[in-house]
């Protein structure tokens, strides 16, 4: 019988639509690298998300692997290049959780633009602060969106109805302007946003590109949003350019280094900065963790591999 390994939490559809398709299913949603390398040399497929590193000594331990399935967007933890030379299919369900990530960015826009965290702690704590939280509202300011991909379009097409102007850079894309929506250069973005969102994989050409030197060439003291993964800031750079107003305030769903008990002395540091920054929304990498894409990753997932879905 067929064999799939699922090594990350995943609707129950998606264990239900593999064995209604005739595979025996190990749903191991906590397993580690050391166990998956003893039960991997069985499987036809397998399922990961961002915890496990699907490196060559894994895909050499699994000589009739044929697919790996990516729950999300993003495949920077699996060795593509090696695995395509093996014959190994890998893919990706990003059209999953983009409507989730773009919710995502703006809601942390419009948070940090009307103060609404700030305001409803203040709240809490028994102040009735007007003056202080009076907001700034969307309409003619330009949001620059850095990737174009599913999540960077989920997050223009919600930007439709709010009046302004989205300049979008992708290198790898063209011919998606619409009435709002014009395609631009990174120069454009840095000199012409209010704000600039993240929608990068990570790769060797996206790790830090957001920069000192990047901050230093913004000239509309924007608001950063990233919702795509951490390393695409570097922190402490960003930290400086908040600091010195370069940037204006910050919404951040991910970090350089997620696991916050293991935080070097420096990167604690920075953290420790980051986060007593009043202009700073900081959330847990939940920008695609919506109800809605836990179901719909998984059935994208069983559509691009054939399987009737139950």
């Amino acid at each position: 019988m067929k064999k799939v390994i699922i090594t990350a939490p995943a609707h129950n559809m998606l264990e239900t639509g593999f064995r209604e398709n005739g595979f025996e299913v190990v749903y191991a949603p906590d397993i580690t690298y050391d166990a998956l390398m003893d039960i991997i040399n069985e499987a036809e497929g397998l399922v990961v998300t961002t915890r496990i590193k699907v490196d060559k000594n894994l895909l050499d331990a699994a000589p009739t692997l044929q697919w790996i399935g990516r729950l999300g967007s993003g495949l920077e933890l699996i060795d593509t290049v090696y695995a395509t030379q093996k014959g190994i299919r890998c893919m990706s369900t990003p059209e999953g959780n983009c409507t989730a990530v773009g919710e995502q960015a703006l809601l942390m826009l419009l948070a940090l633009k009307r103060h609404l965290v700030k305001a409803a702690f203040e709240v809490k704590k028994g102040l009735w602060l007007r003056n202080e939280n009076r907001g700034t509202e969307l309409g003619g300011i330009k949001v620059g969106i850095v990737g174009y991909g599913h999540t960077g379009a989920a997050f223009a097409k919600l930007l439709a109805g709010c009046n302004l102007q989205v300049l979008a850079y992708d290198p790898y894309k063209s011919a998606f302007s619409s009435s709002y929506i014009s395609e631009a250069s990174l120069d454009q973005v840095k000199n012409e946003a209010d704000v600039i969102s993240f929608h990068v994989p990570l790769t060797d050409e996206t790790k830090h590109m957001a920069n000192l030197h990047f901050f230093n060439e913004l000239k509309r003291n924007p608001i950063i949003l990233n919702t795509s993964r951490g390393a695409v800031i570097n922190t402490a750079d960003l930290v400086q350019a908040l600091q010195s107003g370069q940037v204006s305030a910050a919404g951040l769903d991910v970090l350089e280094n997620e696991k916050l008990g293991t935080h070097s002395h420096r990167e604690q540091d920075v953290f420790n900065a980051l986060k007593e920054l009043p202009q700073v929304l900081l959330t847990p990498h939940i920008a695609g963790y919506s109800h809605e894409a836990f179901y719909k990753m998984s059935a994208f997932l069983l559509e691009k591999l054939g399987l009737k879905i139950g």
